[in-house]
């Protein structure tokens, strides 16, 4: 099917916040084990990622959560070797993010592929891991949190927090040096968080939303949408 600017009409988009929306997990906390495993974390480390995926599974994150996450992964990250983490990352996408991946979002982002318009991934989580996810869901590409890198490892600071208002303010970038008409857009997103971003679509989605989101979603008139169907699951490979 030929794109939104092939048909002569000004090019479309779609954008997609990861955790809680495509996939059902944080996709940050869920390689905690992993990290462990390749002694970048402690044990201690390793099961407060697992007690914070818990939480976020079930109610989400808020602001000062999202803050705290910040803070954690800053600190944690500081002298890792951002080639590392990337192998990592690579070598456990079948494993942690794809059974995690939400049917109905995979249709939905089929749909607009299909429809000609671009899909893009805006997620809070960092360049290393939503890079890789963006390329399994056939996205055309992410907007995600960039940390320094100096000499090859990471410095514990961030060049770029896409989050928030961080976030709008990057698709607006985008739709200018793309074409995108905004008005035309679509954006998807379980958090209050992401206000901002859907608020600069013409045609904003609530999915799986928080209460905060649910309540602004429903005075507004906006569409709700609850993604629940996981993949079946695999049978583990034999050791």
């Amino acid at each position: 099917m030929p794109s939104s600017a092939e048909a002569g009409h000004p090019p479309a988009a779609a954008f997609f916040d990861l955790d809680k929306t495509i996939i059902a997990k944080s996709s940050t906390l869920a390689y905690g084990p992993s990290f462990y495993r390749n002694g970048l974390i402690s044990r201690g480390d390793a099961v407060r990622s697992a007690v914070a995926q818990l939480l976020f599974s079930r109610h989400g994150a808020s602001h000062d959560r999202m803050e705290q996450i910040r803070a954690q992964v800053s600190q944690l990250c500081r002298g890792w070797p951002a080639e590392r983490v990337r192998e990592i990352v690579a070598r456990h996408l079948d494993e942690l993010i794809v059974p995690y991946v939400y049917d109905e979002a995979r249709a939905l982002l089929d749909a607009h592929r299909a429809a000609g318009e671009d899909v893009i991934i805006v997620s809070t989580s960092g360049l290393e891991m939503v890079g890789p996810i963006g390329t399994l869901l056939g996205a055309a590409l992410v907007i995600a949190t960039r940390m320094e890198i100096t000499e090859g490892c990471y410095t514990g600071q961030i060049d770029f927090y896409a989050y928030g208002p961080a976030k709008a303010e990057r698709v607006r970038e985008l739709a200018g040096e793309r074409g995108y008409r905004l008005a035309d857009c679509s954006a998807y997103s379980d958090s209050i968080t992401d206000l901002p971003m859907l608020e600069a679509v013409g045609h904003p989605h609530a999915v799986n939303p928080d209460r905060a989101l649910r309540r602004v979603a429903q005075l507004r008139g906006w569409p709700v949408l609850a993604f629940s169907a996981l993949p079946p699951a695999r049978p583990a490979a034999r050791q």
